[in-house]
């Protein structure tokens, strides 16, 4: 009994430095948005006085409603079409080449430059004068410019997968790859179909890769706020970017950790939703 209390004294003295580190980076920021949430902006100074008065607005605001509402919207789009055109990668790379590791290597390789550069290429290439009407007016399709292509949900739905692509592709390759051959094999001699093999066994088995992918991609897009900016235009604004005015040029900081809390919040119950509907759904494949 001393000896297991003397390990669990060690274990607690090993991990305190990085409880701590974690309290101070995530406990510390959430608590003093919270703090905040329930001050008022008054011209330059802050009103310390507890009011609900900032969620009473934002809740009435129809800005604020439809910024929200668009921006859970544009992250469900961007998940499901990231994980749908991921996962055949990872199936490519899992089961039908021997070169995995370059293959792997390809995929992540672009996204070693910056984030902002992979923005703006998206920008030259789906703008007025981008590369993709260019090359369309040059092969005779178009006779002018589309204009539909930039500063809309698209061109930040498209941004966006790409941008998170890997994230994707890696979680749902992981669960392939650790997938039994001997279950295959099973399946076939039992009569199964490519199909019936991959419906039966492969997906159920890969349902914690894809629910992953989702997480991974789902929780941030709703956060982000450079691509909306840069290729969203009016039509493509998300919640983060009247957040990131309300901390810097409209300088109401209660006002923006208020949404900032409502935005936490909504991710929280979608992803939670998600997670309950997915394991739902994995129980009836099975």
């Amino acid at each position: 009994m001393i000896r297991l209390r003397s390990e669990a004294s060690q274990g607690v003295a090993l991990s305190a430095p990085a409880t701590v580190y974690v309290g101070l980076l995530v406990a510390a920021p959430l608590g003093i948005l919270v703090v905040y949430s329930f001050w008022t902006q008054t011209y330059v100074s802050i009103d310390r006085t507890f009011t609900w008065e900032n969620y009473r607005f934002a809740l009435e605001d129809p800005l604020v409603r439809h910024l929200l509402v668009r921006s859970v919207w544009i992250a469900g789009l961007v998940t499901a079409a990231t994980v749908a055109l991921a996962y055949p990668i990872a199936y490519f790379i899992a089961f039908r080449t021997q070169h995995k590791t370059l293959w792997l290597l390809l995929i992540t390789i672009p996204f070693w430059t910056s984030y902002l550069l992979r923005v703006f290429s998206w920008k030259l290439i789906l703008g007025f004068n981008g590369v993709l009407n260019s090359a369309l007016m040059t092969v005779g399709l178009i006779d002018e410019p589309l204009t539909f292509l930039l500063y809309n949900e698209i061109a930040v739905v498209l941004t966006l997968a790409h941008a998170w692509a890997p994230f994707a592709i890696m979680p749902i390759y992981v669960s392939l790859q650790k997938i039994d051959r001997s279950l295959l094999e099973a399946a076939t001699d039992l009569g199964c179909s490519r199909l019936e093999r991959f419906l039966r066994v492969t997906l159920p088995l890969t349902v914690p890769g894809i629910i992953a992918a989702c997480l991974i991609i789902f929780i941030p897009t709703v956060g982000d706020y450079v691509t909306p900016a840069l290729v969203g235009g009016s039509d493509g604004k998300m919640i983060a970017n009247l957040i990131q005015v309300q901390f810097g040029a409209a300088n109401n900081w209660p006002l923006g950790a208020t949404l900032s809390l409502m935005a936490m919040v909504s991710v929280g119950l979608v992803a939670g939703g998600f997670v309950v509907l997915s394991n739902l759904m994995a129980r009836r494949i099975r």
